[in-house]
């Protein structure tokens, strides 16, 4: 018979703020705020100190200060993050080898077979938490939870925090769900709450009385059987070693603007830009895609996606992709509208034919049809991949542009990327490339990957 799982869920405690405060002693004790590095007001981690006066993450600054004046703001710095968590897998690596990246300040990992080894789970723990604090930092901590499956796993290691081990078992399940909330559940989110809170299910314990195909009729099947397995704590997902790369179904980026932008050159310069570094991660990744998908937001948010005929890999076909995936928004006005909208913003759009935009001299002409006044945030993704050496050339592609291509990518990575850039971005801000903070740029996973089988 084969031994009951013991699954670790291992959760940094206010990691960024906490690297922050290890690396800076006169920060210890004090209430920091990790920001943006683009200049944007915005808190996206707290420390243990700012959390304890109510503020939260994400939170604004200005808040920040009218709850705690004497609060520290400090520049986030993800490369070292991403360099701290690699060092934590390694001391990971030392009591199990099955351990998986589930962001990047927490872990997954299996220790059934070698939690005997350390005398037992709570000795592992022990072990792992004295070699954090030596190798890392002592400022450094973080939270276990234990359980026999991932998702029960996850949900304990909240239930002490910071620095604690909590298990949920079979004995202890059902007071557990009796004190936890449904979004305490990874997987459930707000918009899933409220439509369970429709459902007239509002705890853990009512939706383990659900009854699966109530779940189904409301969720579909996937969602549905999902929800069934939550509220009776099954989680039959296993544990994704990360020296086993993930395969790559998607790529893209999201950048929020340092200010909100109401130059639409500037803004398309970002586009431009954005698709870049989109396409340089799918070359790296030496991938191709044939979709291509954008969300833009400011005073209005324009979004869409759409699969093409051939496959791209460079800035400017993910860049015109974009663009005449925009354009084609243009049917959905009927004629008075577009007339409407049209005159409203200026009448020297009576001389362009839209079907043929030239965006480098018409320099955010689309987002002023639509009424856009400025951006925020800009997101670019690519969807239906293909590795790049099974998609033969397109016609405009030569093998002189490929070696072009090439030498460039090789000179960025070597200068720092964006070194070389397209002429149109001569006068733009450079973006800056930074692991991303949910450890889900895949390039940077699949180094990760490659560096653990050279161990």
């Amino acid at each position: 018979m084969f031994p009951e799982k013991i699954i670790l869920h291992i959760d940094f405690d206010s990691f960024f703020a906490s690297v922050e405060q290890q690396k800076n002693s006169l920060l210890r004790g004090r209430p920091v705020g990790v920001t943006a590095t683009n200049g944007r007001t915005c808190i996206i981690a707290a420390s243990r100190e700012a959390k304890a006066l109510g503020i939260k993450s994400p939170s604004r600054t200005f808040d920040a200060k009218r709850i705690c004046p004497s609060i520290v703001f400090v520049p986030a710095d993800f490369v070292n993050y991403w360099n701290i968590s690699k060092k934590f897998l390694k001391i990971c690596n030392n009591y199990s080898p099955v351990v998986e990246v589930f962001s990047l300040d927490e872990v997954f990992m299996d220790a059934t077979l070698t939690a005997p080894l350390f005398g037992g789970v709570e000795g592992l723990i022990k072990k792992l938490k004295k070699e954090l604090a030596q190798e890392i930092g002592e400022y450094i901590t973080v939270s276990v939870g234990i359980s026999h499956n991932k998702i029960l796993a996850k949900l304990a290691s909240g239930m002490k925090k910071p620095d604690g081990a909590f298990e949920i078992n079979k004995e202890n399940l059902t007071d557990i769900y009796k004190k936890a909330k449904l979004t305490d559940i990874c997987g459930i989110g707000n918009r899933i709450e409220v439509r369970l809170n429709q459902m007239g299910i509002y705890s853990l314990v009512q939706l383990s009385k659900c009854p699966l195909n109530y779940l189904i009729a409301e969720f579909g099947e996937s969602e549905g059987n999902f929800l069934f397995n939550v509220g009776r704590g099954v989680d039959q997902s296993n544990i994704v070693p990360y020296a086993q790369f993930p395969g790559v179904k998607s790529v893209g980026r999201s950048y929020c603007l340092p200010v909100n932008e109401y130059d639409m050159r500037k803004a398309t310069q970002n586009i431009y830009e954005l698709c870049e570094e989109v396409a340089l991660k799918l070359r790296r990744l030496n991938k191709k895609a044939r979709g291509v998908g954008f969300c833009f937001r400011g005073n209005k948010d324009i979004s869409g996606r759409k699969t093409f005929g051939t496959y791209m890999n460079t800035g400017r076909e993910l860049f015109e992709a974009c663009m005449n995936n925009l354009n084609s928004n243009f049917q959905y006005l009927n004629p008075k509208q577009f007339q409407k909208i049209k005159y409203k913003n200026t009448k020297q759009f009576d001389n362009y034919n839209f079907e043929n935009l030239d965006l480098f001299s018409v320099s955010g002409l689309e987002f002023r049809i639509f009424e856009i006044k400025y951006l925020r945030q800009i997101s670019i993704w690519t969807f239906s991949l293909k590795n790049a050496d099974s998609v033969p050339l397109s016609f405009f592609e030569t093998a002189k542009s490929q070696k072009l291509l090439k030498t460039i990518d090789i000179l960025n990575t070597k200068f720092g990327d964006h070194t070389i850039r397209n002429g149109y971005l001569l006068d733009a801000d450079k973006l800056t490339t930074v692991p991303n903070g949910f450890g889900a740029d895949r390039y940077e996973r699949k180094k990760l990957t490659d560096e653990s089988r050279l161990v």
